[in-house]
């Protein structure tokens, strides 16, 4: 697999990497809190030859500069002035995981600057700051690092826990290199960050064709919340992936471009 060259924008706040004509559509790929830009290098390999692909570092991440104070409205805005960087005109946005949930807060206040969005394996809302639940999810994945673990030592179990049958070797690879390399202030701020989070009540605004797409063993986004997530969101489209778990684009690379390719098809030939 070909690994392109990290790039920064010109303000210097932002790295990515990128494949494909500069001139071609914009497609941008947003990765999760245990991923990083070059999680993406597969697509950016499969899409380079239709799209301008483009995978950034979220804030904190490998080159990128962390932000002063970190939420999801926080990161919305980052994306914002990302695509500005970059002189982005009406991008497929690919969000996964957190970043898929920035890709909704992003949607409020610009509705119609993306041509379409896929939300792969991602949630419209957090729930409760003080629930049971979220309090016991920010728990188990802080805990071990309070306790002196590091990214580094972490990475193969979370990585395991989040994967489905059979993944892909190479991307289970690809995968804990990406989680090891998170920085823990990074890693814990983005847990943090996801307390509270809640779209619900937008995801009936959304007005671009809008791809859905879940694994039947992802335990962190379960694909029953997506699929009925789907039903909120005008002319959307839902898509569920058997066996896999949280990780799609590296655990099944051939069956999530698929997945994709499709949804991308069907929005060039309706716009």
């Amino acid at each position: 697999m070909s690994q392109p060259a990290p790039m920064i924008t010109k303000d210097g706040r932002f790295a990515y990497e990128a494949a494909g004509d500069p001139g071609g559509t914009p497609l941008i790929f947003l990765h999760g809190i245990g991923g990083a830009a070059r999680a993406w290098r597969r697509q950016l390999a499969t899409f380079g030859d239709r799209f301008h692909g483009i995978a950034w570092d979220m804030p904190g991440y490998g080159g990128s500069a962390p932000l002063p104070s970190v939420s999801i409205a926080a990161l919305a805005d980052a994306l914002q002035q990302f695509i500005e960087q970059l002189g982005a005109s009406k991008p497929i946005l690919v969000g996964h995981s957190i970043g898929g949930m920035i890709v909704q807060k992003w949607l409020v206040h610009s509705p119609s600057l993306a041509r379409a969005v896929v939300l792969a394996q991602t949630s419209p809302a957090f729930g409760k700051a003080d629930g049971d639940w979220q309090k016991s999810f920010i728990a188990a994945r802080l805990g071990p690092l309070d306790r002196g673990e590091t990214m580094k030592s972490l990475a193969p179990s979370l990585v395991k826990e989040l994967v489905g049958d059979d993944p892909d070797p190479r991307g289970m690879e690809l995968a804990r290199e990406c989680m090891a390399s998170v920085p823990e202030a990074s890693y814990r701020a983005m847990m943090l960050a996801l307390i509270g989070f809640d779209q619900r009540s937008t995801l009936k605004d959304i007005s671009i064709p809008t791809l859905l797409l879940s694994g039947s063993k992802d335990n962190n986004a379960p694909a029953p919340m997506m699929a009925k997530t789907a039903t909120y969101i005008p002319s959307a489209e839902y898509v569920e992936l058997a066996g896999v778990g949280h990780l799609a684009n590296l655990e099944r690379p051939d069956a999530f471009d698929e997945a994709l390719g499709r949804f991308l098809n069907s929005v060039a030939i309706n716009t």
